[in-house]
């Protein structure tokens, strides 16, 4: 059982392997990357991710209690970037800027769909026509570093939440929504199919 899961994995990385090597040749010699016929499924691919951790993030807070995502406070922080500030003791106790919820919550939509263009960018556009939960996961789950390293020490929690009062719990949630993201690549990568098909 757990041969063949191997032999049937191993063309799947093999795929993605060379797709980087080639995307690294493309940089190189500076040719596109992403192509337009690209652009409109990962948008889409993208955004429909993103909306399915805002799904799981009400459900959480309905079943479990958790808060909801402050995404007016992420507005704050990408805000006063340009005025040369890039770290908070505590975003919370930070100026407020007129617009930052939606300035953050369109932030989080934007990032979300330029996850979603790794994938044709690293695995080509093959993944776009037959998506697979390897790579979507892969995405999903790699890029909590950007939270983890960038987002929370930018906004006062530390590396990786270790400023907040309950460190684990908070990598934990960010493991799930990541996950969760990475699902939601996948499942609507297959929608996205349908759209495009002939």
């Amino acid at each position: 059982g757990s041969d063949r899961a191997h032999r049937q994995a191993g063309p799947q990385f093999e795929q993605g392997a060379q797709a980087l090597q080639d995307l690294l040749d493309r940089k190189v010699t500076g040719k596109i990357i992403i192509t337009n016929g690209d652009l409109a499924p990962s948008a889409q691919v993208g955004a429909g991710a993103t909306a399915l951790i805002d799904l799981w993030a009400v459900a959480r807070r309905q079943v479990f209690g958790v808060p909801m995502p402050n995404y007016g406070l992420v507005g704050r922080w990408l805000a006063h970037m340009p005025r040369g500030r890039f770290r908070h003791d505590s975003i919370a106790s930070a100026r407020p800027v007129q617009g930052e919820r939606l300035l953050g919550w369109t932030a989080h939509y934007l990032i979300g769909i330029s996850y979603a263009a790794i994938l044709p960018a690293v695995w080509g556009a093959g993944w776009s026509a037959h998506p697979t939960i390897g790579p979507a996961l892969l995405v999903g789950i790699g890029t909590v570093a950007a939270p983890f390293l960038l987002m929370q020490p930018g906004m006062g929690a530390g590396i990786a939440a270790s400023r907040t009062p309950r460190p684990a719990a908070a990598r934990f949630q960010s493991l799930v929504t990541h996950t969760i993201f990475g699902l939601g690549l996948y499942a609507t990568g297959w929608a996205t199919t349908f759209l495009y098909a002939p």
